[in-house]
């Protein structure tokens, strides 16, 4: 074996932070490494040996042998030459074989898991834990909802959209107080006007019912009213809003929900923002929309009115979801306004106004 003559070097075991100073001899096939203070020698093939230059600092060329814990310094820059031309792999990956793959499938595996979290998880545990949360949590939570929904569409700070028109707000009580007699609710229902030229209509948690000002302009009659008043109603009785509030927190967010600090602006602004959008299930929005049936029915009222209703939003604004998004959502307007008018029991037959004609025009200038 031919060895050329030694260098001196600076050698670190791994195992304790003393320096031994070392000769370094080279061979055919990489390097030995002998010390007076080392308990073995070592050697290096060339093939083994990485290059560390954020550890070299003033030294001429640091480096060590893959996969292993010692360090070897040396100053000498003929050494450093040497091992840069001879060390075929010194700038590779210390990685054993195989790792790129590995991570590339612990990366899925991770990719995965927070799919499962996100798609199977959540709302698993937002469905079941929506049964157990304290109605005056709901009330709370859907109360924050409200104000951060005005502050979305009003673009201030402390707006108020509320629709106060005294006469306006009694003809609004009396149509919700005629359907909400037709069912229990673990709530004190309240249902408010904001003035927003959006047609639009959502629940929050907590019993709580906003409808636009647009959706008012453009009902043909108060029985119209009525009818997405009763849908909404349906998704306060299911609680969907607050499955949806419990699904758009997160898991962070439905643990603050669950011990009562739902109030973080970050969180209650991702609630308010899926609530106006409020993009239900297929299965929560026929549900819905059997409620609002069988409460018009009860009432004494027809449902037909709510068949028409959809079917103008379909003929202004078609089939497609993102308008008036939950109402307007799957299953399609022309279908919801199918079941709707097969579901009238009133028909050609006399009832009783959900409002008065003055009433009616009360309500529609609740924001005048």
């Amino acid at each position: 074996m031919v060895e050329t003559p030694s260098v001196l070097g600076q050698f670190f075991d791994g195992e304790t932070a003393r320096e031994h100073g070392v000769d370094i001899v080279t061979f055919e096939a990489g390097i030995r490494i002998t010390g007076n203070s080392l308990n073995q020698s070592y050697e290096w093939d060339f093939l083994d040996i990485r290059a560390l230059p954020d550890q070299a600092g003033g030294r001429g060329i640091a480096i060590c042998q893959t996969g292993q814990q010692e360090r070897l310094f040396v100053d000498d820059p003929e050494f450093a030459q040497m091992i840069k031309s001879r060390s075929k792999n010194l700038h590779n990956s210390d990685a054993p074989a195989g790792t790129f793959r590995r991570v590339a499938i612990y990366a899925g595996i991770a990719i995965s898991s927070v799919l499962l979290i996100l798609f199977v998880i959540i709302p698993n545990l937002a469905n079941r834990l929506a049964e157990y949360i304290p109605v005056e949590k709901e009330m709370a939570l859907g109360q924050n909802a409200v104000r951060q929904i005005e502050r979305i569409l009003a673009f201030e700070t402390n707006p108020d959209l509320t629709c106060k028109g005294v006469e306006g707000v009694a003809a609004l009580e009396k149509m919700s107080a005629r359907l909400s007699a037709q069912f229990q609710s673990p709530y004190d229902l309240n249902v408010r006007v904001f003035d927003h030229e959006m047609v639009n209509a959502f629940a929050v948690p907590g019993g709580q019912v906003v409808i636009f000002k647009g959706l008012i302009d453009d009902a043909s009659s108060p029985e119209e009213v009525a009818g997405v008043l009763g849908h909404e109603y349906g998704h306060v009785i299911n609680r969907d809003p607050t499955r949806l509030a419990l699904r758009s927190a997160g898991s962070v967010g439905i643990l603050g929900m669950v011990f009562g600090d739902f109030a973080g602006g970050a969180v209650a602004l991702v609630i308010a923002e899926q609530l106006i959008a409020a993009n239900y299930t297929r299965d929560a929005e026929s549900a819905a929309d059997e409620f609002a049936h069988k409460v018009l029915a009860d009432a004494g009222l027809p449902s037909a009115p709510m068949a028409a209703f959809f079917e103008k939003l379909k003929d202004e604004h078609g089939d497609d979801d993102g308008f008036l998004s939950h109402i307007a959502s799957h299953p399609a307007l022309g279908e919801r306004a199918d079941n709707a008018r097969g579901a009238d029991t009133i028909a050609d037959s006399d009832f009783t106004p959900v409002l008065s004609d003055s009433e009616w025009q009360a309500l529609r200038k609740i924001c005048d």
